[in-house]
């Protein structure tokens, strides 16, 4: 069984899908069409741009919507076996790809909607008063927990924004809380406590503004009855049936905690043997292996690694 994995914000690199796209017709067609839905030269910016204006919150999550997108339309037309009984999964806005791949959403509406949210995440907390972290080593989410709680106050909040891995989690919320998280990572397992360079404190009570915004903007797109593929989402770690659960799960996603691990390790329940990480960058691959060690897993991005995924796989 395979499961298609699409990446998250710190996936973008300057050239992303300028490979995929002068490679075949299918990549130009969806990356044209993410341009015209947002009236921009998005692939100009993606292509040969400045690193810090694709790394704009609003920027880099249609951007990589439209790599991962790209390089699944030539997999999608070239594949000799039926992906039709294919999981799909996303981190964070790779969730909005995901959906995107199932057509849950149109590209054009997917695209449109990650430059909503990117704006509305950026705008939720005013720049200084949040903050996020890394916490890396052994530690774990029940401790990751436990240190959020001690440095939360009731008006200071921190909590657990991604389960990725059982040894790297991130925390987000209120700078102070983040700093005091930082400083005692290390009595409660952690072996290193890293602040992360972002705009925003992402997937916490922080962003509840945010969550308004795309309760709105979701709320009059069209969307199938039953859902066209079977995909888990990160708040349930389970499978999303219906158009409207989709829109409901991703209202609740932009405060809620990115469940990766339990994610992948849900897949592998599901019978999940093959991982293929599809769009910029090898982060989710290096994150499966970490939760499930003895997967199969490969990351596609260009036009060499999807020549030889349809050749060792399709």
């Amino acid at each position: 069984m395979i499961a298609f994995l699409f990446p998250g914000q710190g996936s973008q690199t300057i050239g992303m899908g300028k490979a995929v796209y002068e490679a075949f017709s299918e990549s130009r067609e969806v990356i044209d069409a993410v341009d015209d839905a947002l009236n921009q030269k998005l692939s100009t910016l993606m292509f040969d741009g400045a690193v810090e204006e694709l790394s704009l919150t609003r920027n880099t999550q249609p951007a990589l919507m439209a790599v991962s997108m790209a390089v699944f339309s030539v997999i999608q037309k070239h594949a000799s076996k039926d992906i039709s009984d294919a999981y799909f999964a996303g981190h964070s806005l790779g969730e909005y790809s995901a959906h995107a791949a199932i057509e849950t959403f149109t590209l054009a509406d997917t695209a449109r909607l990650l430059r909503i949210r990117g704006d509305a995440m950026q705008q939720a907390v005013p720049v200084g008063i949040g903050a996020m972290a890394a916490l890396i080593g052994a530690g774990g989410i029940e401790q990751a927990e436990a240190l959020c709680e001690l440095v939360s106050s009731s008006d200071a909040k921190c909590s657990v924004a991604n389960d990725n891995s059982a040894e790297q989690i991130v925390i987000s919320g209120h700078k102070s809380t983040i700093d005091q998280a930082i400083a005692k990572a290390s009595e409660f397992g952690f072996r290193r406590a890293l602040p992360l360079p972002v705009s925003a404190p992402f997937h916490c009570g922080l962003m509840a503004p945010a969550a308004v915004v795309m309760e709105q903007a979701l709320e009059p797109i069209a969307t199938p009855a039953t859902l066209h593929g079977k995909l888990i989402a990160n708040v349930t770690c389970d499978l999303v049936s219906t158009g409207d659960e989709a829109k409901a799960l991703l209202v609740q996603q932009v405060v809620g905690r990115v469940r990766w691990r339990e994610t992948i390790q849900s897949l592998t329940a599901r019978g999940v043997t093959q991982f293929i990480e599809v769009g910029s960058g090898k982060v989710l691959a290096g994150l499966v292996k970490r939760i499930i060690p003895d997967a199969a897993v490969v990351s596609v991005e260009n036009p060499a690694d999807i020549e030889a995924m349809l050749k060792g796989i399709f």
